[in-house]
């Protein structure tokens, strides 16, 4: 949640009439703006505007650097706790072995599990792209091998000389 900064403090509320909340969160009543301004000095607080779209708006006296202050806070633990997904690609060629084939799926496997995306790439070069249905039954090879690690979220598609298709980790693994 960004610091909001249209949030209009002392002087710049433009209301006539606002409604008071001291800062207790005791409710004073409708005041006229200057009354509510003496108010907030006497305090030696703010008189911020907390919902200026009431009728009238809702002021509260308060300390605006502290209020501030802990609104960076709020969104500085919400960002911390967003999940980061970042996204792995694994290439292969239309003709790879065996052995090359399943220590790829393994790094897929690891990748998934992880809870990171997953982009797998069949390369062709020269001749090759006669062959396109080679690529074809690679990544569904590969889709079949990998069902109980992640599920296909964009399906294969040719993209110039390679074949492309993103694996997403299923919702019931927790990233680490």
């Amino acid at each position: 949640m960004p610091i909001a900064r249209d949030v209009r403090i002392n002087r710049e509320i433009r209301a006539k009439e606002v409604r008071v909340v001291d800062p207790e969160g005791k409710q004073l009543g409708i005041l006229p703006v200057f009354e509510a301004l003496r108010l907030a000095s006497h305090y030696e607080l703010d008189l911020v505007e907390v919902s200026p779209k009431s009728e009238p708006p809702v002021c509260r006296i308060m300390d605006y650097g502290k209020f501030k202050y802990q609104q960076s806070k709020k969104a500085h633990e919400a960002k911390k706790k967003q999940a980061v997904v970042h996204i792995k690609e694994v290439k292969m060629r239309p003709k790879t072995e065996e052995h090359d084939f399943q220590f790829k799926l393994r790094h897929i496997e690891r990748f998934l599990k992880e809870g990171n995306k997953t982009k797998v790439t069949i390369v062709f070069r020269g001749r090759e792209l006669a062959h396109p249905d080679l690529g074809k039954n690679m990544l569904a090879r590969v889709t079949e091998e990998a069902k109980e690690w992640g599920k296909v979220e964009q399906t294969p598609k040719f993209e110039g000389r390679n074949f492309i298709m993103v694996l997403s980790p299923l919702q019931s693994q927790k990233p680490k």
